[in-house]
């Protein structure tokens, strides 16, 4: 259902979207065969994947890793809320969609600074009957933007366990945003039985490729931080990881059964290039 807040942002004065210059979320948008994209983000893609062929592969094993993780916590944690941060152009099935699958009355917050995705948020804000789904137009270096919106507290419960997802998003925060104090307060402010959910670039397979294409994307203006695995399990400080923990995207719970998430047997480690993990807090 669409939510009045949606609604009040929709009829703001429209904004500058920027279709001159290339933009991260419609490179991943092309990347994942979508057609959210324009001749200035297919170019820098192109040059992307020209110094990183796999970044195709990484963009779909980031969104089965998605998946999956959404279904285990929905299945196997009793998680029944979500407030997804950083959610980039709607690809169906949304997360909002693979949780109600599972758990028909899940409720999901999206929250996203861009005026990109505020476009195409409509496409958020179906849901299942039993269940509820709301936008939020908030940047997450300032997570009290999100905290203190008024949709997130209509829509969650804050009393009750809620999983923060943050995929593919900490890589465009820099060291200088506070990436680990964001984290930190997101986490601070949900209660015991939350989860946290995880997905980050990293150069520690192919450290020339993965510099290579960081810089094609702060040359065309998005900043880019690609971090260890040690840096990746600093996020998750305090929590409980779930088995297999901080894991290499494509080996976090495989499952051949649902055809969603199929592992190819010749995907290797520096293909996929995501250290990926979800804990709980005690």
């Amino acid at each position: 259902m669409a939510g009045e807040g949606f609604m009040e942002q929709a009829q703001r004065e429209p904004k500058d979207l920027r279709l001159d210059q290339a933009h991260s979320a419609r490179m991943y948008d092309f990347y994942l065969g979508g057609k959210t994209n324009y001749a200035p983000d297919r170019a820098t893609a192109v040059k992307a994947l020209s110094v990183w062929p796999d970044a195709m592969v990484a963009a779909r094993e980031n969104r089965a890793f998605m998946h999956r993780a959404t279904r285990v916590l929905a299945r196997e944690h009793g998680i029944r809320q979500w407030l997804d941060i950083g959610t980039g152009i709607p690809t169906s099935p949304n997360l909002h969609e693979v949780a109600q699958s599972v758990v028909p009355d899940a409720r999901v917050v999206y929250a996203d600074n861009d005026p990109i995705v505020l476009a195409h948020a409509q496409a958020l804000m179906t849901s299942s009957e039993e269940g509820r789904t709301a936008y939020i137009e908030a940047d997450a270096r300032d997570p009290e933007s999100i905290l203190s919106a008024p949709e997130l507290a209509e829509t969650l419960d804050l009393d009750r366990p809620i999983a923060v997802s943050l995929n593919a998003l900490l890589h465009f925060m820099p060291d200088d945003t506070d990436p680990y104090g964001v984290v930190r307060r997101l986490v601070d402010a949900v209660p015991s039985g939350s989860a946290l959910a995880i997905s980050h670039v990293t150069g520690d397979f192919d450290p020339v490729a993965i510099s290579a294409i960081a810089d094609v994307y702060r040359a065309s203006g998005t900043p880019a931080a690609m971090r260890t695995r040690a840096e990746v399990a600093k996020f998750f400080a305090g929590l409980d990881l779930i088995e297999p923990g901080v894991s290499v995207a494509h080996r976090w719970r495989p499952e051949s059964a649902e055809g969603m998430a199929v592992v190819g047997e010749d995907l290797t480690d520096a293909n996929t290039s995501l250290w990926v993990g979800v804990a709980i807090k005690p």
